[in-house]
């Protein structure tokens, strides 16, 4: 979790993951999405609540 107050940083998460797709380079296995964001923002602007699959590698 994110204790900080800081948003949330994916590259540091378990479950982020780089593609080989130009137009979603990032992903999440925890929600399974791609993205051309980091997957934290994508989880911020649909449900309005920082991400709560977050675990340190």
């Amino acid at each position: 979790m994110n204790d900080a107050g800081n948003q949330i940083n994916c590259f540091k998460c378990r479950y982020f993951f780089v593609t080989w797709d130009a137009k979603s380079p990032r992903g999440c296995k925890a929600y399974g999405f791609k993205s051309a964001l980091v997957p934290s923002k994508v989880v911020k602007q649909a449900s309005g609540q920082e991400c709560l699959k977050f675990i340190p590698k």
